[in-house]
This record gives C-alpha cells, sequence and structure tokens, in this order.
C-alpha cells in the first residue's frame, strides 16, 4: 500500500503498515493547511484550535504491536476527516461543526463574513483530501482482515475538556464510542467493559456524549470482521492545555501506559 497521498508538495496523511489486525487512525492531528486555503481564513481559522493535539503520540506503542497507522496531517478545517461525505449530521439536533468546517467549537467564525467554502469547493476538497484518507483507511482495514480474518480500528482523538456550545459541564478524560455497542462487539466489548470496572486513575464513559464519529459507525458496521472504538480524550490529560502546541513526554506518559494494556487486551480479544 502506498505510504501517503501527495496534493502537490505535501503528503494528506502519514501512513505505516503493521502486520497485526490493529488499525490505528487519528483524523484530527493535522495542522497544515494549504496556502489557498490559509489565505480564505481569519485569524481564528489559522489557529487551528480544534486540532486534536498530537493524540497520536499517546499511541507511540503502536509499532511494537505491529500496528497499521493512518495519522491525518492536514487541518480539519481543511475538511473533516470523520465526518459523512455526505454532510449528514452524526448527532442531530446537537451543534456540529460539519464536513467543511465554517466555525470553531465555540462557534466563533473561521471565515471573513461572505467567504465561507462554496459547494463546489466542498465536493473539490472531499476529493483531494477526504477520499484518499478514506480510500487508505479502507485498504488498511481489508488489508488486516485478509492477513487475519479480523481487524479493529481504534480512531483516536481529544477535545478540550469543557466547551459549552458541545456539552454540559467538563467531559469524563476518556470518551469511549461504540455506536452503543455497535461497532464493539461480543467478548471484545466485554474486555472494555472488564477494563473500565478496574481502572480508576482517569475518569470514563462509555457512549456517553461521544459514541463514536462517522469513521468508527461506518467501518464497524462494514463486516461482522471490523470492530471499531473511538477514544476521545481529554486534551489536559496528556498535555498542558496552556500550550497545547508542544509536547511533553512527560505529562503524556502516565495515560500512554494506561492506554497500551487496554489495547493489547482488545486485540487479544478478537
Amino acid at each position: 500500500m502506498p505510504s501517503d497521498h501527495q496534493t502537490t508538495d505535501h503528503p494528506v496523511f502519514a501512513f505505516h503498515e503493521g502486520t497485526s489486525p490493529l488499525v490505528i487512525a487519528a483524523p484530527h492531528v493535522g495542522t497544515y493547511i494549504p496556502p489557498d486555503i490559509a489565505a480564505k481564513l481569519n485569524d481564528t481559522g489559522r489557529a487551528v484550535r480544534e486540532t486534536d493535539f498530537h493524540v497520536h503520540r499517546l499511541f507511540d506503542f503502536a509499532k511494537d504491536l505491529g500496528a497499521t497507522t493512518l495519522f491525518a496531517t492536514h487541518s480539519r478545517y481543511v475538511i473533516d476527516l470523520n465526518r459523512d461525505p455526505a454532510g449528514n449530521n452524526l448527532y442531530p439536533g446537537k451543534f456540529e461543526t460539519g464536513l467543511c468546517p465554517i466555525s470553531d467549537f465555540d462557534q466563533n467564525p473561521i471565515y471573513p463574513e461572505g467567504h465561507n467554502p462554496c459547494a463546489a469547493e466542498v465536493v473539490d476538497r472531499r476529493e483531494h483530501y477526504w477520499q484518499p484518507y478514506h480510500d487508505q483507511l479502507r485498504a488498511a482495514l481489508d488489508a488486516a482482515v485478509a492477513r487475519h480474518g479480523k481487524a479493529l480500528l481504534i480512531d483516536a482523538h481529544s477535545i478540550r475538556g469543557v466547551i459549552p456550545s458541545l456539552f454540559e459541564g467538563r467531559l469524563p478524560d476518556l470518551n469511549f464510542g461504540t455506536n452503543s455497542g455497535q461497532t464493539l462487539r461480543g467478548d471484545t466489548l466485554k474486555t472494555l467493559e472488564d477494563w473500565r470496572a478496574k481502572t480508576n486513575a482517569y475518569s470514563h464513559i462509555l457512549d456517553g456524549r461521544f459514541k463514536g464519529g462517522y469513521t468508527t459507525r461506518y467501518y464497524g458496521a462494514l463486516s461482522p470482521q471490523i470492530q471499531a472504538l473511538q477514544i476521545e480524550i481529554v486534551q489536559d490529560t496528556y498535555l498542558d492545555s496552556t500550550t497545547p502546541h508542544l509536547y511533553d513526554a512527560r505529562i503524556a506518559a502516565p495515560l500512554s501506559h494506561t492506554l497500551r494494556p487496554l489495547v493489547e487486551a482488545l486485540v487479544a480479544a478478537l
């Protein structure tokens, strides 16, 4: 499989092909914005505040487990790789930023008035950024199934702990999404529940405010051989929220060390 997809001179994603049934994806870790799109954004947009800063680094153990990894390089403000390509809402009745966001999570515009992407531009971004990422993800899962007869997709995300427009109060530290038990099943789901029952270093919830985005829901329902789990992590559990663009392994290490045995157990339970 290709290691990346080139759009102009910047890859759309970073890809590593592993040997195990495990595939770890992080669709919102990218910060790159192509110059033509960056020129259209306002200062709020160019600040890329809603990046899942460094969440993929919590899974630095992935290669030790033989995992395949797929990490986005472009900002979600270019296009949101975890949204339905048709633009359908994941959580009807709730505020969402959409396939090509026009605001941040606090509902501040990221484009000057009158400069939001038109329908043709959304289609163009979907073709050049969204589709190659999902083509690679589908190929990675198919390869895992071909090798092992099964695959586990972990879709890794992070978010600020307090965002009034999205949820009340503060999120639990770890938010697991299985689309209400539809994408993680049987022994694998039980393994997650057992882990939660004995883990108290971090607060956690299953299928709370975040039940899994497009990636988890789509690929987790694609085939009985594929299971999927979204993990939405509050950012101040692994970084300094005042400087989220800076990564400090010393701050992140405790959570990474907590996640590794969970991931290992989930793969073993497939």
